[in-house]
């Protein structure tokens, strides 16, 4: 039988890396982080507005389907594409992702490559034989870096930890993304009411010029007075204030939405409020937010986040073990290195246990406990706003619709009155006074109707907003870590 040392070596090498895989195989079957609670909404569970069941949920809804107007979805996608803060955003993601990818690596041991070769020479007067002694020593083998085994689900927290962390970003990117779509919505129909208001200023400045021209010639020929003639200029004047406000305005908006695009932006001549047709919603439950607004479901991450992070702290309390060898081939000749009998393999485990810190373990658990607190409330604020942000988008809805017809009424009724009067002056029946009155409130009154037609528009556009508009519907994201068993 054969007793050579090679031969000797290779139990011990066998019962060493077969007590390495079981103790791999244990590792992290332990977690010390609070168990998952989601917190009772802090909401009521309805909504004090009440809303017609009909339409489709908002959630499943993409932005597609929902704006179809195709100025509008031109303006979105180019948004999506070029926004400067979505781009942010979506990097932001990105090295979410790859600090969970780091912190998930802890969980594997680190293998690497090694080689070495050392020589060496003992003068004389420091060995037994008085004579100068060289040596060399060649090695190849694999090593294990310094591997911490798991027994108290510290690094797996730390894991779980950086995948929430992940999944929190990627929520948030999808509540910019929905944020920005709003956005663009609400600031094209914003420039489409400038331009209407706009347009209806020309139409009473072109008017009033030709009026004033009229009653210049009826003064040059006497048969009106220049009261009138600095009346007719008075009301003049005032249309074409309005039109030089509207017109800073509407390069402003202009502006604004090119900002948001991240493109120059056309300053919609021929687009009306008209034109866009958003179709009714399904309001719901106060409760499925929960699933359909992504800055709740963003802040439910940080939530579990913060909790792993407390039984990582926990953990921390806990003896920890680590591992470290290497096996390979040693040789005093670089040609013995794979011969019979070179083979050579360390095994060396660790442990060490926390005695004195100065509090540092029991301030840094504190610290995580208060964190986890700390996201309890941000979530329960979360929701509180999204429940307001709904309700208030129902009101709005409901309200404007009101003074939507309340608005279109006075109009027809300002149209009315500014006819008759002027038949009134032109029978003498009535001061021109009254005409001038009669013609301001038109115009306003036509104003008003363009503004609370917008005001209607985009209280459409916030409810599909506040719930979460396509988050359900929109595409999955490149890579999504599965969430790891506790």
């Amino acid at each position: 039988m054969d007793h050579s040392p090679h031969h000797a070596s290779q139990p011990a090498a066998l019962r060493a890396v077969t007590l390495a895989a079981a103790i791999w195989a244990l590792a992290g079957c332990a977690s010390m982080a609070p168990p998952p609670e989601t917190p009772a909404l802090p909401v009521p569970a309805h909504y004090a507005m009440s809303a017609p069941d009909e339409g489709t949920p908002a959630a499943t809804t993409s932005w597609r389907d929902y704006f179809t107007d195709p100025r509008l979805q031109t303006l979105i996608a180019q948004a999506l594409e070029n926004n400067r803060d979505l781009r942010a955003t979506a990097l932001r993601v990105q090295e979410a992702r790859a600090a969970y990818g780091i912190q998930r690596a802890d969980l594997l041991p680190a293998i690497g490559a090694q080689a070495g070769m050392d020589r060496s020479r003992v003068p004389a007067d420091l060995n037994l034989t008085r004579q100068p002694l060289l040596g060399s020593q060649y090695q190849v083998g694999l090593g294990l870096a310094s591997w911490e085994i798991d027994f108290w689900g510290r690094v797996r927290s730390l894991s779980n930890a950086a995948l929430e962390n992940y999944l929190a970003t990627d929520a948030a990117r999808h509540a910019v993304t929905l944020g920005l779509i709003a956005q663009v919505a609400q600031s094209d129909l914003a420039l489409r009411e400038l331009e209407e208001r706009l347009v209806l200023a020309h139409q009473a400045i072109a008017s009033r010029k030709e009026s004033l021209r009229i009653f210049q010639r009826r003064v040059d020929v006497g048969s009106a007075s220049r009261l009138n003639l600095t009346q007719v200029q008075t009301l003049l004047t005032q249309a074409q204030a309005l039109g030089a406000q509207l017109i800073q305005a509407r390069a402003q908006q202009a502006n604004a939405l090119a900002l948001l695009v991240g493109a120059p932006v056309d300053s919609a001549p021929n687009a009306r409020l008209d034109e866009v047709h958003l179709p009714p919603l399904r309001v719901g439950l106060p409760s499925d937010l929960l699933v359909q607004r992504p800055d709740i479901m963003a802040a439910e991450h940080q939530l579990r986040a913060a909790r792993a992070q407390i039984g990582a702290a926990r953990a921390a309390f806990f003896p920890r073990v680590a591992l470290t060898g290497s096996l390979g081939t040693a040789s005093a000749e670089l040609g013995g290195l794979f011969d019979s009998g070179s083979q050579a393999w360390s095994f060396s485990p660790s442990i060490s246990l926390p005695l004195f810190n100065g509090g540092r373990l029991r301030n840094n658990l504190n610290l995580t406990e208060v964190r986890r607190d700390i996201a309890v409330a941000n979530y329960e604020k979360t929701v509180q706003g999204a429940f307001r942000d709904v309700s208030d988008a129902l009101v709005a809805r409901q309200s404007l619709a009101g003074q939507l017809a309340i608005a279109q009424s006075a109009q027809a009724a300002q149209s009315e009155r500014a006819r008759l009067s002027q038949l009134r002056y032109d029978h003498g029946a009535a001061a021109f006074l009254e005409v001038l009155d009669a013609q301001r409130d038109l115009l306003v009154a036509e104003q008003q109707v363009v503004q609370m037609r917008r005001a209607l528009l985009s209280s459409q556009v916030s409810l599909y907003a506040a719930l979460g508009g396509g988050a359900l519907a929109a595409p999955a994201t490149d890579i999504t870590p599965t969430r790891p068993a506790p």
